[in-house]
């Protein structure tokens, strides 16, 4: 057995392209577009990348794009001024915090600041309380478990009734995942285990599941024998292991390992995701998703 790959640069173009017809729609319709703001603290290079794919993928799908670039010695609150003028600018539907802020600024009362109704990253409590009730109450789900549900569903894996284990306990990737997928409604009315590194027999857990999800951030520490013939596996880690010269360009790139030992777990697993290539390319994704959600809410109540 060959597991089929699920991968997220695949899944991503046909997403992206959906949520761009949707908009064009709404603007012929409304004469609006989802307005997304990025506020960036400090120059933090990985923070930098990731922010200008976020501004890219944004323009592409046609928003409102605004970036907001800020001294690492800004106050805190000049930053929660700022996040107060967004949070009242009815032209704008997302508010995202580049993390980590510097150590002088306190990240949760930042975060708390947004507006639980622009907060599509979905780490407002007010947000996690509506994954948490699950049905209507849901505006913005966490962008990576989104991510992850969205690939198990689109690769035709049944979810209902399926035994799934988690592996990892976050806030962004463990925790919201099983409850969405213990929730009532489609893509969902799983039989959820959530596990991690301090459980005891940890494998026996593994080789339960239909679907597998390892989001520990241990590098290979989901084996092939650990995995039930068929099921499906989602790999979350993402670890940096090491540096290899890139043959066309000349210069150090990371090599990056999942947390599942993904050429043995290939040959047992019926589907799984690869790494890099798999679940992260749908962060960004789903990012984009919930704001055009909280658009189309804002349309909905007139």
């Amino acid at each position: 057995m060959t597991a089929k790959l699920i991968k997220g640069t695949v899944l991503r173009e046909e997403i992206l392209e959906e949520i761009k017809t949707e908009v064009a729609r709404i603007r012929a319709e409304y004469g609006v577009v989802p307005g997304l703001v990025t506020i960036l603290v400090g120059s933090n290079a990985a923070s930098l990348s990731y922010v200008t794919l976020k501004i890219k993928t944004a323009h592409r799908l046609g928003f409102k794009e605004v970036q907001e670039n800020q001294p690492e010695t800004i106050s805190e609150e000049a930053l929660l001024d700022l996040i107060a003028k967004y949070n009242r600018d009815d032209s704008i539907h997302g508010i995202l915090i580049q993390l980590p802020l510097p150590k002088h600024i306190d990240e949760k009362k930042v975060l708390n600041a947004i507006d639980p109704d622009k907060d599509v990253d979905g780490f407002h409590p007010v947000n996690v309380g509506r994954l948490m009730i699950g049905g209507d109450e849901v505006k913005f789900p966490s962008c990576t478990p989104a991510g992850i549900q969205e690939m198990i569903i689109r690769a035709g894996v049944e979810i209902c009734g399926a035994e799934v284990v988690v592996v990892g306990r976050s806030n962004i990737v463990g925790k919201p995942i099983a409850n969405m997928l213990l929730q009532k409604g489609e893509g969902a009315n799983a039989t959820v285990t959530v596990v991690h590194t301090r459980t005891r027999d940890l494998a026996s857990h593994c080789r339960r599941a239909d679907i597998l999800i390892v989001a520990a951030g241990v590098p290979g520490l989901v084996k092939p024998e650990w995995i039930k013939p068929g099921a499906c596996v989602i790999d979350v880690g993402v670890n940096r292991v090491g540096e290899r010269i890139s043959e066309k360009t000349g210069r150090k790139i990371a090599i990056l390992k999942g947390d599942v030992d993904f050429e043995e777990a290939r040959k047992v697993a019926g589907f799984i995701t690869p790494v890099p290539g798999g679940v992260g390319p749908m962060t960004i994704t789903m990012l984009m998703k919930n704001t055009l959600n909280s658009l189309k809410f804002r349309v909905a109540s007139g």
